[in-house]
């Protein structure tokens, strides 16, 4: 009898669901790279503070409504209630590429559409200040982008699961693990972008709005995530939240022999 999960469709539709998921890591990282310019403020044709007229007429509404709609779609996507509903509706190993998919053209949309608010909240003059911040910058990236390799990277991004449709095969999740920068913090990926949104040396007002909006975002999608792995992983999680930190890194704590033996 086959697996549920495992594809039993003919060849031609199986190479279009691979193509999907390489299409959706394609257009992913399409997104990704523009949000630096974006954010930075340089290499992009819209950003932050320029692009579009600034204060234009709504601009403060608009730029909450498109930071709104970010949210609730990243957020809702990703609980496992709406995971089953889509599971009904696409073939269980595409569901990641499709909200990878739908993630990128939420950022996509909301970088396109964004009103620049202008007014200086905060300007460092300092040549050396300045280049550390864009040091800062670079590194907020480097780090979100290197701990998704430290996990998982195309199970994260959805071709394993792209890649096993295709194959016919079911696709099994990987078993939770520490490695890495995931022993010093338990969400690399989220202080990597937090810090990317605020390491700046010219704080606009919409830069402010981006960056407070984000990390209150961030803030609640980590505590229905956190929850969704207890659910998920068990005392192997709780241990785990036990000896590292959330967001701010410390040196790995060792486990206890209890916790070895569990």
């Amino acid at each position: 009898m086959p697996h549920p999960h495992a594809s039993t469709a003919g060849a031609p539709l199986r190479l279009a669901g691979l193509l999907y998921g390489v299409a959706a890591y394609a257009a992913f990282n399409g997104v990704v790279l523009y949000c630096v310019g974006f954010l930075g403020n340089f290499l992009v044709p819209l950003s932050i503070d320029a692009g579009r007229a600034p204060d234009a007429p709504g601009a403060l509404p608009i730029d909450l409504a498109l930071l709104a709609l970010f949210g609730v779609q990243h957020s809702l996507m990703a609980r496992p209630g709406f995971k089953a509903w889509m599971t009904r509706r696409v073939h269980a190993s595409l569901e990641r590429a499709t909200y990878v998919v739908l993630s990128s053209a939420a950022l996509a949309f909301v970088m396109w559409q964004w009103r620049p608010l202008p007014a200086i909240v905060w300007q460092v003059d300092a040549a050396w200040a300045q280049t550390a911040l864009w040091l800062l910058f670079a590194a907020g990236w480097t780090l979100a982008l290197a701990a998704t390799f430290f996990t998982d990277h195309f199970e994260l991004l959805g071709v394993k699961q792209a890649l096993a449709y295709f194959r016919g095969r079911p696709y099994v999740p990987g078993e939770f693990r520490e490695a890495a920068v995931y022993r010093w913090v338990r969400h690399p990926i989220m202080l990597g972008q937090i810090v990317a949104f605020w390491a700046t040396p010219t704080m606009s007002a919409g830069h402010l709005l981006f960056a407070a909006a984000m990390l209150a975002y961030t803030l609640v999608g980590l505590y229905f995530e956190e929850r969704d792995l207890v659910a998920a992983h068990g005392d192997a999680y709780r241990d785990y939240q036990r000896r590292t930190p959330k967001l701010i890194p410390r040196p790995p704590r060792p486990q206890t022999r209890k916790e070895e033996h569990r």
